[in-house]
């Protein structure tokens, strides 16, 4: 079964976190994908959190996106605010918060964010064959064209 896309929109609310994250669950589990819903969960928890953190007052939806293609998921969050574009960075143990990305790097292949006509989308690559890392060779198989920046 390769080749699957679903998206789904949501409110730019806190409460929209947890839809979010059992939407992914519930979409994984139909796709016989358990072996990586939670890795997914909460790297879509942590992208949407961002999203109603930041992109409030900019629009009122985020979008959730998955593709499975070639051994790996593709986890997208797109949003209307791109000012500021998240980018890696290590996390203060004094701050109480600012982790999320963090946590994404830590459980991704890969990651990263482009930039849309209006926003941008944060994306994350989890491999689904054995949960083993994606082979760069894997990775570069699964790029398409909204993957580009």
């Amino acid at each position: 079964m390769s080749g699957r896309t679903h998206s789904q929109r949501f409110r730019l609310h806190r409460d929209s976190v947890p839809k979010a994250r059992r939407h992914v669950q519930a979409t994984l589990t139909r796709w016989m994908l358990a072996a990586v819903a939670d890795d997914a969960e909460l790297i879509i928890s942590e992208l949407a959190a961002n999203a109603v953190q930041h992109a409030r007052g900019i629009g009122e939806f985020f979008e959730v996106g998955l593709r499975r293609r070639n051994g790996v998921l593709v986890l997208e969050v797109s949003d209307s605010y791109q000012w500021q574009l998240p980018k890696k960075r290590e996390a203060d143990p004094e701050d109480i918060g600012g982790r999320g990305l963090v946590i994404v790097d830590s459980l991704s292949d890969n990651w990263g964010v482009r930039p849309r006509e209006s926003g941008k989308t944060v994306w994350a690559h989890l491999a689904i064959s054995g949960r083993e890392a994606a082979s760069p060779a894997d990775l570069a198989a699964t790029q398409w064209p909204c993957d580009e920046a």
